[in-house]
């Protein structure tokens, strides 16, 4: 598996040579393909050969551009991820509404769960109201305990006054994780030969990403134990940099440690597996000691 994650902070050309993909800036290094899961893009003085951007297609490697600001905001999508992604999207189409549901139900509830364990970590009595939650899950959570929890964990986090809509560095730095997680799933589901604007739950007609959106949700409290050990007093590149490495933490899954951006692979792989064959039992959770 793939494991490494590039990141290009400053100005320099990227082209394809033997399998490696050559960096030529103040120093030349050159780094093998086959270890590339993700080339995250910082600058916006890098150029790029298209022999390169095609040779990473093919791999199925993640690459994702950066605005003036550093921030996010592309990424390259190959328009086909699998041998038979026309067979998997009309396998996609025809999921049934029923399975959908047992499996965000499970997903939901993983959440909310990970956003537990996160609280009794930290001593947070909050985290009592959220087990709670839990156990008044309903099918397809018809009761919006995920909405609950999210108001009572964030507070828990970042104290009373915190809203996840304010606009100040807890937020900036949360949504900067989200998208490299988010770019991360975006990656697994086409490579897997489905589209990303077909989700479970999620279904609005503006976001590209809803199923992404829909199968990234137990992996946030990953970004959201990261950004609470900040301490935040600016968010730069340094910061930025720690979000990036959450890829490279090590989880647990399937009985075996794994970087998270493999676990993402094999929890992908089982929501799939629970999709096509109407059995959300399926479905392979990490385990991490929060």
């Amino acid at each position: 598996m793939s494991w490494r994650t590039i990141v290009i902070t400053k100005r320099a050309k990227l082209d394809l040579q033997l399998g490696f993909m050559v960096v030529r800036g103040e120093d030349t290094t050159k780094v093998a393909l086959n270890e590339i899961a993700v080339v995250l893009i910082e600058s916006t003085a890098v150029s790029l050969t298209t022999s390169l951007l095609a040779e990473l297609a093919k791999r199925k490697v993640k690459v994702i551009f950066c605005d003036e600001k550093r921030n996010p905001s592309s990424e390259l999508v190959s328009y086909y991820g699998s041998h038979d992604t026309s067979n998997k999207i009309r396998k996609q189409i025809a999921w049934r509404q029923n399975t959908k549901e047992a499996v965000w139900t499970e997903i939901v509830s993983e959440k909310i769960r990970k956003q537990k364990e996160l609280l009794e970590l930290l001593g947070k009595e909050e985290a009592e109201l959220l087990s709670s939650y839990l156990q008044q899950i309903a099918w397809n959570d018809e009761t919006n305990r995920e909405g609950h929890a999210a108001k009572v964990y964030f507070n828990a986090l970042f104290g009373l006054d915190f809203t996840r809509t304010e606009d100040n560095l807890i937020n900036a730095a949360l949504n900067y994780g989200y998208s490299i997680i988010l770019s991360s799933f975006t990656r697994e589901i086409v490579a897997n030969g489905y589209i990303t604007q077909l989700g479970l739950f999620h279904d609005n007609m503006f976001n590209q990403f809803n199923l992404a959106s829909d199968l990234m949700e137990p992996f946030r409290p990953l970004v959201d134990k990261c950004v609470l050990g900040m301490k935040l007093e600016q968010f730069e590149h340094e910061e930025k940099m720690w979000l990036v490495d959450i890829l490279n933490q090590a989880v647990q899954i399937d009985g075996k440690l794994q970087y998270v951006s493999n676990a993402i692979k094999i929890y992908c792989k089982s929501v799939f597996d629970a999709l096509n064959e109407d059995d959300s039992a399926l479905v392979r959770f990490y385990k991490i000691e929060l």
